[in-house]
């Protein structure tokens, strides 16, 4: 019978694309989520029967722990950028990751791949990056030979940051972003994927940092962004102490509606986005694992060409223009 393995969050952005190889491996792949109903798009993976979204609530122990029976190998992919209602960065970063690795040594799994962030940082001045690291460290204590992944940001068809992005650019000519000179390596997701299947196959353990192949500033990857999609607008820098003042606006809007009006940016993201997110000199990376991550040139105008002015029609018209 072919090996079985459970991924939490594993209809979300990550990990659909670990689901999505591991079922081309062959393997059986439960995918623990909070709405099955709404994953019914990972079943097509593999053949019938071998991918199956299950109902799990990574804050309660028994519902982990019956998703996990039986399985030869763990992922968990459960991640929060912003806390809503009960699921906190505490409960769903720091208390659900100890939670899986607990579990999963009483039930004698054997591997477990961790996915976490690239300022995973137990000192760190953000809620969201101290939580990534609490949530490492409790992973370690149950599963020592844990692998963790630390991406910086990810990109890939359905990825939220050059989408949301490239959305706001259709409605005016500026584009406010935040951390003008903030560095980021994007990394490809589905070679986060690629890791993590190295990580379930058990062939490699500890931490590894995963960015792409080049180093860019958060104004270069909005300028390549709208190259891309053919528009021309104003890359316009807030400063931090206004957009800290911005998210204390919105937080008093979203206070007010009782959570119904969600601002665009929160002060604990605010904290990120002062930080460099690049990988480390000395960390274990992509080379480690063998693999060559992808630049985001080469995907970005695969998934990017909805944005343009014309849509798929774009490069058609651009083209009509050079007939005599």
């Amino acid at each position: 019978m072919s090996k079985l393995v459970t991924i939490y969050g594993g209809s979300g952005f990550v990990g659909r694309y670990i689901a999505r190889r591991l079922a081309k491996e062959g393997w059986r792949v439960r995918v623990a989520v909070r709405n099955p109903n709404e994953a019914m798009f990972v079943k097509p993976y593999g053949a019938v029967g071998q991918v199956e979204p299950v109902f799990c609530n990574i804050r309660d122990d028994n519902s982990v722990q019956s998703v996990m029976h039986g399985a030869d190998a763990v992922v968990n992919c459960v991640g929060v950028l912003d806390e809503i209602g009960k699921n906190t960065f505490d409960a769903v970063q720091t208390d659900g990751a100890e939670r899986i690795a607990r579990i999963a040594a009483s039930l004698d799994v054997g591997i477990m791949v961790q996915l976490s962030a690239i300022g995973a940082d137990a000192k760190s001045m953000s809620k969201y990056s101290r939580t990534k690291a609490a949530g490492e460290a409790g992973v370690l204590v149950h599963m020592p030979n844990a692998m963790i992944l630390r991406p910086s940001i990810v990109f890939g068809d359905e990825d939220g940051f050059f989408n949301r992005f490239a959305g706001m650019s259709r409605f005016g000519p500026v584009l406010p972003i935040i951390g003008a000179d903030t560095k980021f390596q994007p990394v490809y997701v589905d070679d986060i994927a690629a890791a993590a299947v190295i990580g379930v196959h058990g062939k490699a353990q500890g931490v590894y940092e995963l960015g792409g192949p080049h180093v860019h500033t958060m104004r270069e990857m909005m300028n390549e962004m709208l190259l891309i999609i053919r528009r021309r607008r104003l890359v316009l820098n807030i400063p931090f102490p206004a957009a800290r003042l911005m998210a204390l606006g919105f937080k008093v809007i979203r206070t007010l509606s009782l959570g119904l009006v969600r601002g665009p940016v929160t002060a604990d993201q605010i904290k990120n986005l002062r930080i460099n997110n690049v990988v480390s000199d000395d960390a274990q990376g992509f080379k480690a694992l063998g693999i060559t991550p992808t630049s985001m040139k080469v995907i970005l105008p695969d998934y990017l060409w909805r944005f343009r002015p014309s849509g798929q029609y774009d490069a058609i018209k651009e083209s009509a223009k050079n007939l005599k």
